[in-house]
């Protein structure tokens, strides 16, 4: 199957375009690098990707993978609708996979504008393009952060998501609402999947995970917000690869064109025993700066995932300690000898 993932070089992106690569589909991957973030971390995942980075520079240039002959890369922004045209136009693809969106919460208090180039003109050109180029599924990222103010938990896909509070959180909903509204149109087949504080190796670093591994490895206070009374349903990467590529990959023809899945743990965990699985297996205890709640977080996250396992029997299978315990041996390999600083923009 060719597909092409949006986002190729972003965390998620990266670990679901090395799984279908791996399971033989043809992937097109494309990513804008924007400097969100260190843009040495996406470079070092096209890297595993057989993208070397001078190549990987470029806008508009195909790259052919060193490592996979199955995989090509190009640096592209979603909102230049001519060029997202063109590579729909010569590129037959089946499924569509947008991961590709500007990330943070807290971020887009500060920057409402870019978000709303890439999360909603964005994705209004991809939509366009699958209208326009009979693409049979578009799979999209949406968050958790669509539940916004909800008191219910565990969060249902029937739970009404009209109170965001975050402008991110609002760009998200907007996804759902123009991806329900092409479908209606146009018998589009679109599934939007609600990520659940996704973490593992590879990871974003202005993410509490690594904001915390690095702060303690190096004796440095963490900030712990809400003074630690907080949860979120912490879900590793490969538990949300292995659902989306169910989702990828079954026919959709006789189902309905509209859905939304949650795909997160369905166990939250207490910010502050996250925090002690980190302290055991870095083997160092944190010093903790407890501070107030911030601006666009919520209190609590957890997913209800019947959806997802009726539709698609997923099922997580690593549990924090393993999870943390992994994402923590990655750490210490990739960042062995290497200055880091890090943008403490988001912790959702």
């Amino acid at each position: 199957m060719k597909i092409l993932v949006t986002g190729a070089a972003g965390f998620i992106g990266f670990h679901l375009s090395q799984k279908l690569l791996e399971l033989g589909h043809v992937v097109v991957g494309i990513d804008n690098i924007n400097d969100y973030y260190d843009v040495s971390l996406k470079y070092a995942r096209l890297k595993e990707l057989g993208i070397d980075r001078k190549n990987a520079e470029i806008f508009y240039q195909e790259t052919n993978s060193s490592t996979y002959d199955n995989f090509k890369f190009i640096r592209l922004n979603l909102e230049d609708k001519e060029e997202l045209f063109k590579l729909f136009t010569t590129s037959n693809f089946v499924v569509v996979c947008n991961l590709a969106a500007q990330a943070g919460v807290r971020y887009s208090i500060e920057n409402p504008d870019v978000y709303i180039q890439s999360n909603i003109v964005g994705f209004l050109n991809v939509l366009e393009c699958c209208r326009h180029h009979e693409i049979k599924h578009l799979v999209y990222a949406s968050s958790s952060s669509v539940y916004g103010a909800n008191k219910k938990v565990p969060f249902s896909e029937e739970d009404n998501v009209d109170t965001p509070v975050s402008l991110y959180a609002a760009t998200k909903k907007s996804n759902e609402l123009m991806a329900h509204t092409y479908s209606h149109l146009y018998k589009i087949r679109t599934t939007g999947l609600r990520f659940f504080t996704v973490y593992g190796p590879w990871g974003r670093p202005d993410m509490a995970p690594i904001l915390f591994v690095d702060a303690i490895s190096n004796n440095r206070p963490i900030k712990v917000f809400n003074n630690g009374d907080m949860e979120r349903d912490f879900t590793y990467i490969d538990d949300i690869v292995e659902g989306v590529k169910r989702v990828v990959e079954k026919p959709v023809e006789d189902r309905e064109p509209y859905k939304i899945y949650n795909i997160g743990n369905n166990d939250p965990v207490k910010l502050l025993d996250f925090i002690k699985w980190i302290e055991t297996s870095i083997g160092i205890e944190a010093y903790k700066e407890m501070l107030p709640m911030q601006m666009g977080d919520v209190k609590k996250t957890w997913a209800d995932i019947d959806g997802l396992i009726n539709d698609y029997d997923y099922k997580s299978k690593v549990n924090i300690e393993e999870g943390v315990a992994k994402f923590v041996e990655w750490y210490k390999r990739y960042y062995t000898n290497k200055e880091i600083h890090y943008n403490e923009r988001n912790y959702n």
